[in-house]
């Protein structure tokens, strides 16, 4: 039999994570596949926008990748990649055999969009760890930043969460995803925390935009005016941060230096990173994230597409 790994990668990593260290990512969805279509979301537009889980990808290939990566010993196994992972209809199979192959924690990340959902919650419960999003506090300001399915209102999502919470007996991490000129004034950010305190997760996490979103109009939040609104949101929030010391990892330092070495050659978009060192594109932007950290590439848009080249 072929390798699963020589006809698609359904794994990748470990990659650096700001909230879960070495994290290998298991990819369950196609490309682009989504309940939301967010205005900042760093794969770009939504292509397919469904409420409707399926059977997505050969639960038994993704298994054997799983096994075949677990060498390099992660922090996490996160089930996440391009899309929202609890569309695949067999996501409580999937974290049940990967926690039959090992003890690593299973995450997932998960806009928390289905949590709604009575089957959805139920395939979550064996998980170690769920990271949902809340990036607005209102209906009309969750129909502008996440765009959602028309199925998917405000309070039906909100409740979602909520019941989730009561279910859960492990870690339940909640991100809010601030962006310029939507959610980052006072007014939005205090309906958010009223909202999250609904919620009540074990840890917050405020984000904003760190790679080039699908919206022009989506503009980061700086660092500074991120700490003052995490006081909104009490104790428990922070600011997500790099882990510096796993960059300097040698499995991963030699990645980046290969697609530096590649972007030395010539401007190349996230994608041509990808193919052309077959790795899993949310890798290729993981490695290209901290090359920009470092002040080591510059960014320019042909086309409105985003390329990348190594600074002389």
């Amino acid at each position: 039999m072929a390798d699963a790994a020589t006809n698609k990668s359904y794994v990748f990593g470990p990659v650096p994570s700001r909230r879960l260290g070495r994290s290998l990512g298991v990819d369950i969805v196609p490309f682009k596949t989504c309940t939301y279509d967010c205005i900042y979301c760093q794969l770009g537009r939504t292509t397919c926008k469904t409420t409707e889980r399926q059977d997505c990808v050969p639960v038994d290939d993704v298994m054997d990748q799983v096994k075949a990566a677990l060498p390099a010993q992660p922090d996490y196994i996160t089930l996440s990649g391009s899309g929202e992972p609890t569309l695949n209809v067999r996501i409580g199979e999937v974290i049940r055999r990967v926690k039959q192959l090992t003890d690593i924690p299973v995450a997932v990340l998960t806009n928390g969009s289905l949590l709604c959902d009575k089957a959805v919650r139920l395939a979550l419960l064996e998980a170690d760890l769920v990271l949902p999003s809340l990036d607005a506090g209102d209906e009309a300001m969750f129909q502008a930043v996440n765009r959602p399915h028309e199925d998917i209102s405000f309070r039906r999502m909100l409740d979602g969460l909520v019941q989730f919470r009561d279910e859960f007996q492990g870690q339940y991490w909640l991100e809010v995803f601030l962006v310029t000129g939507y959610t980052a004034d006072e007014t939005e950010v205090a309906k958010i925390a009223g909202r999250v305190d609904l919620v009540s997760p074990s840890r917050i996490h405020l984000n904003t935009i760190t790679r080039p979103p699908a919206e022009s109009a989506a503009v980061a939040v700086s660092r500074d005016r991120m700490a003052k609104l995490a006081e909104v949101f009490g104790p428990h929030a922070e600011v997500v941060a790099d882990f510096p010391t796993v960059h300097d990892q040698p499995a991963f330092a030699a990645s980046r230096q290969d697609v530096l070495e590649m972007l030395r050659r010539r401007p190349c978009t996230i994608e041509d990173v990808a193919a052309g060192l077959g790795m899993h594109r949310n890798e290729a932007i993981k490695y290209i994230e901290e090359l920009m950290t470092r002040n080591m590439l510059e960014e320019e848009s042909i086309s409105r597409r985003p390329y990348y080249r190594a600074k002389r």
